[in-house]
């Protein structure tokens, strides 16, 4: 029994004791451990791939009873622990991607002094429309581009044809009109015009720009073009105008853009466009840029594209980015006026504010019924001068105005398809029954002067209305605090339009809109609007298109009761604004207006500093009824809620007799400090005492 324990103690001993030729045998076990150690391995570094990370971290914890089951084998499996952590690190930096950032100006591609004129701007990243728009431009392909209204389309068309005009001019320098912009108004084509001078500004000597808007004579503006501009903003009935009497050539032309392309059909410039799409050279270059989808983009698309690059850009923002919050009061039609003069006298909102209405009647109406209750206020519409019309843009923007009331007459679209069917055949029947007429005046017309050849015909005078207006679209006006639809739009996509006038560039907006429900239609005569009976269809075409871009229009209620207090005020305004102040008022700023603009044009080019002076909010309503009463609101008339915080800081009112319940000094009775109204009057030299000596 003890030689079988020393014989067994003994072994061990020879084993370590064994000469140095016995190691291939202990090289081999080493070999075979290592091996199965990598095997391990790669099948961990298989498992912890698939595996997630809830499944790593039941893993890593184990009962304690199975980690000391498994004490013998703390070193091996320590060593398989770091490699595992190693690994799962190394794992998890391969699967999770790094976040794309967003390529800058200067990696798009542009011209260095274009970069360098952006960023004086201050334009930190290019927007989706311009980071998808730019490259496709510069590549040389057409682009059809469906973006949001203040997503960024000037920029993104007006850098890629000025960068392709830059690196042209490198290699050619001869002059040649490049690029010709179209636009469906003279708003939008001095913004497009301000933008080109902007982003060439370190680059002036090498790019020209020309804008054929202005009311001027064949002669000047062949002067304009006859510098040979590189790119030239219009536009297309002025566009064409030019062509046509050969004093623009666009036989080298390698651009073409139309900027609010669903527009341009629209306002009855089809025959132009056909005109002009016949002038064209081969292989130009066309971009079109609009908020909307329509019929018309796809006859512009087969007139002048050829497989254009379709770019329709909804950017999907979160609950967190959305900044426009929409709202919708159902109201009867008096009640508009009353809202609106509570929203602008008791401030409840603060900031620039845009209101569109209907028609330029209900604009001046608007206006003088503000100018009631001393808020002031601008108007815009069609029939003002061009440079009025810019000018208060301008000041608008700088925020020397709060309010304007815009006339958005072209942005009438018809409800349904039927109605505009219907509305068409009327057309053609009137322009039928016109031109009967005009054969029956011209043949008397005749008649009467083989008769009577010294007697002069009346000559109808024409409206004389701008035809190249526009308001609800394309024009940055900035800053909107909220856009007001008095009266609300007759289709969804002007309404798309409209409220893309706020909550641009980045800032946070409202659109509030006033709805007529058809039990309410017509029952205040004197306000009424014969579009108003639509409402309730047209905002639940609005709610489906704003559900589509995941934007919710909400109801806001407002108290009755409180309103109430104030409708014997609201009531008081409207009989004051008649349909003859309203008449008066429109003449008296149409002539001011002109006088300001065509008389005194060349005084203001000498001295530009006195311009700043003229300012287009003045009250016109010295034909209405003026009600000194109305411009002040009463203290009793204030909710309690916010009577403190309107008023916490002003004197009030102060009575002669009783100031906190108690009699002011000098007023009490039996003093006879004054005598009763109407009473006689006292002789002062007769109450005069002299001191005797």
């Amino acid at each position: 029994m003890v030689k079988r324990k020393l014989d067994r103690n003994d072994e061990p001993v020879t084993v370590l004791t064994e000469p140095a030729t016995e190691s291939p045998k202990a090289k081999e076990a080493v070999k075979e451990k290592k091996e199965k150690k990598e095997k391990k391995e790669k099948k961990e570094k298989k498992v912890t791939k698939s595996k997630s990370k809830s499944d790593l971290k039941s893993q890593e914890s184990k009962p304690e009873s199975e980690e000391s089951a498994a004490a013998a084998a703390t070193t091996t499996t320590t060593t398989t622990t770091t490699t595992t952590t190693t690994t799962t690190a190394t794992a998890k930096a391969a699967t999770t991607p790094k976040p794309p950032t967003d390529p800058s100006f200067a990696e798009l591609g542009l011209d260095p002094r274009l970069v360098q004129a952006v960023a004086k701007q201050n334009f930190e990243k290019p927007t989706l429309v311009q980071r998808r728009a730019i490259p496709l431009a510069l590549a040389g392909q057409d682009v059809l581009c469906k973006a949001k209204t203040g997503s960024g389309k000037t920029a993104a068309y007006v850098l890629p044809v000025l960068s392709a005009i830059l690196r042209r001019k490198t290699t050619d320098s001869t002059p040649f009109t490049a690029a010709l912009i179209l636009v469906p108004t003279r708003e939008l084509a001095d913004q497009v015009f301000k933008a080109i001078e902007q982003f060439s500004v370190f680059c002036t000597k090498d790019i020209q720009a020309a804008k054929l808007t202005e009311n001027v004579s064949d002669a000047v503006q062949r002067s304009l073009l006859s510098n040979v501009p590189d790119v030239v903003v219009a536009t297309p009935a002025r566009a064409w105008h030019s062509v046509s009497s050969s004093a623009l050539s666009l036989d080298k032309l390698q651009h073409l853009v139309l900027d609010e392309a669903d527009l341009v059909l629209s306002y009855g410039y089809d025959e132009d466009m056909e005109n002009i799409s016949r002038t064209l050279p081969k292989g130009v270059q066309t971009t079109m840029m609009s908020a909307t989808l329509s019929a018309e983009l796809d006859t512009l698309k087969g007139i002048l594209c050829r497989n254009p690059a379709l770019l329709d850009l909804n950017e999907k923002l979160g609950p967190e980015d959305e900044k426009l919050t929409q709202f919708y009061v159902k109201c009867g039609e008096d009640d508009k006026w009353l809202i609106s003069y509570l929203i602008f006298k008791l401030q409840l909102i603060k900031g620039p504010c845009l209101i569109f209405v209907a028609d330029i009647d209900r604009a001046y109406r608007l206006k003088l019924f503000f100018e009631q209750f001393s808020i002031r206020s601008c108007i815009l519409n069609s029939e003002l001068p061009v440079n009025t019309r810019i000018k208060i843009v301008e000041e608008f923007n700088r925020g020397i105005y709060d309010i304007i009331i815009a006339s958005d007459e072209k942005s009438e679209v018809f409800i349904d398809d039927k109605v505009a069917e219907v509305a068409a055949a009327a057309d053609e029947e009137r322009k039928k029954v016109d031109a009967k007429k005009l054969k029956a005046e011209r043949e008397d017309a005749e008649e009467d002067g083989a008769a009577q050849p010294n007697k002069k015909r009346k000559v109808q005078k024409k409206d004389k209305r701008d035809e190249e207006y526009g308001v609800s679209r394309g024009i940055d006006f900035k800053n909107v605090a909220a856009v007001i639809n008095f009266d609300l739009p007759t289709s969804a996509s002007s309404y798309q339009h409209r409220i893309g006038r706020t909550a641009r560039a980045g800032r946070a907006g409202i659109a509030l809109s006033f709805v007529i429900p058809t039990e309410l239609f017509g029952k205040h005569k004197p306000t009424s609007l014969r579009s108003a009976e639509h409402d309730e269809k047209v905002l639940a075409k609005i709610q489906r298109q704003q559900a589509k871009q995941d934007r919710k229009v909400e109801p806001y209620n407002l108290s009755q009761k409180q309103m109430e207090a104030f409708r014997y005020r609201m009531n008081d305004a409207l009989r004051a604004v008649t349909k003859v102040a309203i008449r008066e008022a429109r003449t008296k700023e149409l002539r001011q207006e002109i006088l300001k603009s065509e008389t005194l044009k060349r005084y203001f080019e000498e001295n530009p500093a006195e311009l700043a002076h003229l300012r287009h909010d003045g009250e016109l309503g010295r034909a209405a009824r003026q009600q000194p009463h109305l411009k002040h609101v009463p203290d009793y008339l204030l909710p309690r809620e916010g009577k403190n915080a309107l008023t916490s800081g002003d004197v009030g009112f102060v009575p002669f007799k009783k100031v906190g319940g108690k009699v002011r000094a000098g007023h009490k009775k039996g003093r006879g400090h004054g005598h009763k109204v109407g009473g006689r009057k006292r002789d002062p030299l007769k109450t005069f005492k002299v001191r005797r000596k």
